[in-house]
């Protein structure tokens, strides 16, 4: 009768030894995007003919950042609007309320975001001013 290895180590040395799980890229560079992923995506399409080490932790650092700052300023408007939950209402009035991020996304329109609330000063009724007591002559 044969006897069967039951190690992992027996199996001719194959595979990793030690039992050591893997860390992601995302992980090592404590991010929460893919940063694997991203390397992957700046490969296929053709940026550069070579993409460094850091360039997708750079890359997604960025796009990381700039969601988080969008998602706390589209939070604090729905919480305004006594909502619970993030609309793209919300996405839209935190984009144009700010003019860093008013800038970047100048030319993006966002579905179902709507407009500003604006009324034109010019179409707005004009104030009566409060006449002075007449003067007693």
């Amino acid at each position: 009768p044969k006897s069967t290895p039951t190690t992992k180590a027996a199996k001719g040395g194959r595979g990793k030894t030690g039992g050591k799980k893997s860390t992601s890229k995302s992980v090592k560079a404590g991010l929460q995007f893919p940063v694997g992923r991203i390397g992957r995506l700046l490969k296929k399409g053709r940026y550069a003919a070579r993409v460094g080490a850091g360039a997708p932790v750079y890359v997604a650092s960025v796009l990381e950042y700039l969601t988080a700052e969008i998602l706390e300023l589209a939070g604090n408007a729905a919480r305004d609007n006594k909502k619970r939950r993030v609309l793209p209402r919300h996405v839209q009035l935190a984009v144009r309320n700010d003019e860093e991020l008013n800038k970047l996304l100048g030319k993006v329109t966002i579905a179902q975001g709507g407009v500003l609330p604006n009324i034109h000063s010019v179409l707005l009724p004009a104030k009566k001013s409060v006449e002075s007591k007449p003067s007693k002559k």
